[in-house]
């Protein structure tokens, strides 16, 4: 499989998210401006969490079998109601997360996520190295044929001129604008 380049991630993160509108309510546009949700980029990106409703029930099926080794929360279910999230998202809870009172810094959570607007995938963990990343990464290969990781080098890159929900204009990397915010709940 061939690395993913930096130029091909902006291509598709322009693909779904205006350059330079601000994701405002209307009430706040002034007259004459653009306003996010009637750009064709949103309507795309709309589409997207549209396929992803669909497309469901492949998702479900392989977070059953991790939930079955693993204590795992689904957070994609923002879909169902009407969320135009841009991925699927988990999250997998470790032992070390059910110690008495564990500090934020102290949890050892890892996040996955699917992306519904390329063939990408991203495994965001804050514990200890063990086979759980990698049980996570085989499962999300065989479920996904042909989904690729993001390196941190591109995917922690800023885009400086798209805004989206929850991340302001300047604020969005890569791996924001393809994974969505819930990116952030897990920071190594």
């Amino acid at each position: 499989m061939m690395m993913v380049s930096r130029a091909e991630l902006l291509d598709v993160v322009y693909r779904f998210y205006p350059r330079g509108v601000r994701n405002f309510d209307r009430i706040y546009v002034p007259p004459n401006e653009p306003f996010y949700d009637d750009t064709e980029e949103h309507r795309r990106l709309v589409e997207a969490a549209n396929r992803g409703r669909a497309e469901y029930p492949t998702w479900k099926a392989m977070i059953r079998r991790l939930g079955d080794r693993y204590r795992l929360q689904n957070e994609s279910l923002n879909l169902f109601a009407g969320g135009v999230d841009p991925a699927y998202s988990a999250r997998i809870y470790r032992p070390k997360d059910f110690e008495p009172a564990p500090s934020l810094r102290r949890r050892a959570s890892l996040s996955f996520h699917v992306s519904l607007l390329g063939p990408y995938y991203g495994i965001h963990d804050r514990g200890e190295p063990d086979a759980i990343s990698a049980a996570v990464a085989e499962e999300i290969e065989v479920t996904y044929h042909g989904y690729q990781t993001i390196p941190p080098e591109l995917g922690n890159e800023v885009v400086p001129d798209v805004e989206m929900d929850g991340a302001p204009m300047g604020e969005a990397t890569i791996y924001v604008c393809l994974f969505s915010v819930v990116w952030t709940w897990v920071d190594p």
